[in-house]
């Protein structure tokens, strides 16, 4: 019991919490795949985990700031979270349990980037130019809730060659990658560049383990459902959804 895997929670708390009530050993360390919708600092909310000696890592996903900048500085912001800000997984590796893990959080946008298309932008500090070419039609509010839409939880060039040039055994992602139908393969490019063996996300609300060919894995964990690194389920969260098999190139084990 060392390293749990908790996918989306989107505010449900309470069936992390009745998963952790059940458990006869505790692990050492989660690590939350994003899509938390922090209503209240994450400190707070992840009182379940941390009161239990848990320690916690976490990326975000694309619905974490859709309470706009609160929701995202309960989330991120380290003033607001003593205690899991340093949990911070997003463009870092980070060695949890003796495991070497990376993050990378949020979603493919096409104003940004849509593989396997090239990127539109590669960096945030384009994004201010970008925006201000829209349209007159665009109101002031709806360019600064893009541009923080965009900035907070888009996938972005700069952050994805940041974590290439680096190694992990694990790639955490809230993006799906190929192994699903709808993911992208720039994940699995990524997985391979850094070397790491296994890519474990959320976003899709579906619990699979898939092998590709040259035998990288990929495991996704369900909403609010507590899977460890060897693909065990401590708990059932939110009902899943429909797994749709693998496509060509991966076997679901």
């Amino acid at each position: 019991m060392t390293i749990l895997f908790i996918g989306d929670i989107h505010q449900q708390w309470d069936k992390v919490t009745r998963g952790l009530d059940a458990l006869p050993v505790l692990p050492r360390s989660a690590v939350l795949l994003g899509d938390i919708e922090c209503d209240k600092p994450l400190d707070v909310l992840a009182a379940p985990l941390l009161d239990r000696g848990i320690a916690v890592h976490w990326i975000h996903g694309n619905h974490d700031n859709d309470g706009g900048p609160e929701m995202w500085a309960n989330l991120n912001d380290p003033a607001l979270n003593p205690r899991t800000a340093a949990g911070a997984l997003h463009g870092r590796v980070l060695e949890i349990d003796g495991v070497r893990i990376a993050g990378l959080g949020g979603t493919f946008r096409p104003r940004v980037w849509d593989p396997p298309g090239a990127p539109r932008l590669h960096g945030r500090a384009h994004l201010h130019d970008d925006i201000a070419s829209l349209g007159a039609e665009w109101r002031d509010s709806h360019r600064q809730a893009l541009m923080h839409s965009l900035a907070s939880a888009a996938i972005w060039p700069e952050d994805y060659h940041l974590l290439a040039a680096q190694k992990a055994d694990v790639l955490v992602t809230h993006e799906a990658p190929s192994s699903l139908r709808r993911g992208k393969g720039a994940l699995d490019e990524l997985a391979r560049a850094m070397g790491a063996g296994l890519i474990v996300h959320g976003h899709h609300h579906v619990g699979y383990r898939a092998r590709a060919e040259d035998g990288l894995c990929v495991m996704g964990v369900g909403s609010a459902w507590g899977t460890m690194l060897d693909g065990a389920v401590l708990w059932a969260g939110d009902t899943e959804r429909h797994h749709a098999g693998a496509p060509d190139g991966w076997v679901v084990e």
